[in-house]
């Protein structure tokens, strides 16, 4: 590589950096994520996402308006393979304070779900389980993870084609509970995007086996659609985030969103002209005799 394509590739690489960082900043902004003081537990899988959403924290906080404090926690749920050495190293080198949190979830996920089997509810209810109850002890006011656009777009065409709702993975989320309250900074960012941020920080990224690269899992088909449609039509995926944050329930079916039943017809005093002018009928089979004045009943 030539002087001139490494400079192209710094300016290249430098616009990205900016985006993510800007993308990131603006989400925590929009739905208040971070506040003064807050401890923020950033979950890392030891995948691009969770070393891109740490990465760009870190950067934030050092000129971020409010005082935060950042904290990385992997889960190791212990896999056959893993390589428990690589996020610790990472973190030392770069004297990020952590936890290594060691929770046996794979075996329990391999008991109870049969081969074949599509693992990633019970893999999810059981390390949720664990971070809620980790980030109470060290007392953590936030909890990051590292989901981005696509994934929450996934998510709702999940939910639509096989759960029959309009559900997606909310930017901001307070437990069940009440005891935590679960952010998402990645929210405006594009996983495209995020794999070229990786590729060139050359994070020491784990590859997962467990759930996310199951060949078989709906998710799959789901990402290749949106892959497809980046291709045909650039920019729909972030339409159809953008739908997200613009809800007219009227414009639905859900009778809890909306009080249907409750119409009343209301043609009191006047009303405001239409914006185009009354039509002309040409033909009717209607004696118009027939019609009753209301007007002074």
């Amino acid at each position: 590589m030539n002087q001139t394509d490494t400079r192209k590739d710094t300016l290249e690489f430098n616009k990205l950096q900016k985006r993510l960082r800007r993308n990131v900043g603006n989400a925590i902004t929009d739905y208040q994520m971070i506040e003064e003081n807050d401890v923020v537990m950033a979950c890392m899988s030891g995948g691009k996402d969770s070393f891109a959403m740490l990465d760009i924290l870190l950067s934030l906080q050092k000129v971020a308006p409010v005082n935060f404090e950042v904290i990385a926690v992997n889960l190791d749920q212990k896999q056959p393979g893993f390589p428990e050495h690589i996020l610790p190293d990472y973190f030392e080198q770069l004297n990020i304070p952590y936890y290594i949190v060691d929770k046996d979830t794979y075996s329990v996920v391999r008991e109870k779900i049969p081969e074949g089997k599509t693992t990633c509810g019970l893999c999810s209810r059981l390390r949720r389980g664990t971070l809620y109850s980790f980030a109470e002890k060290i007392g953590a006011t936030k909890i990051a993870l590292g989901h981005h656009m696509d994934d929450i777009v996934e998510t709702l065409f999940l939910n639509m084609f096989h759960g029959a709702r309009m559900k997606a993975m909310p930017p901001k989320l307070r437990s069940d509970d009440g005891r935590n309250v679960v952010i998402r900074p990645l929210t405006y960012c594009r996983e495209k995007d995020l794999i070229r941020f990786a590729d060139h920080k050359a994070f020491p990224i784990i590859p997962c086996n467990l759930c996310g690269s199951q060949e078989n899992l709906q998710r799959q088909a789901i990402k290749g659609m949106l892959s497809e449609w980046d291709k045909k039509d650039a920019g729909r995926v972030e339409s159809v985030f953008k739908s997200l944050q613009n809800v007219s329930p009227s414009q639905l079916a859900d009778r809890e969103l909306f009080d249907f039943e409750n119409l009343p017809l209301d043609r009191e005093g006047e009303r405001e002209a239409y914006g185009f002018t009354e039509a002309t009928v040409s033909s009717t089979n209607i004696d118009h005799s027939l019609y009753i004045d209301v007007t002074n009943l």
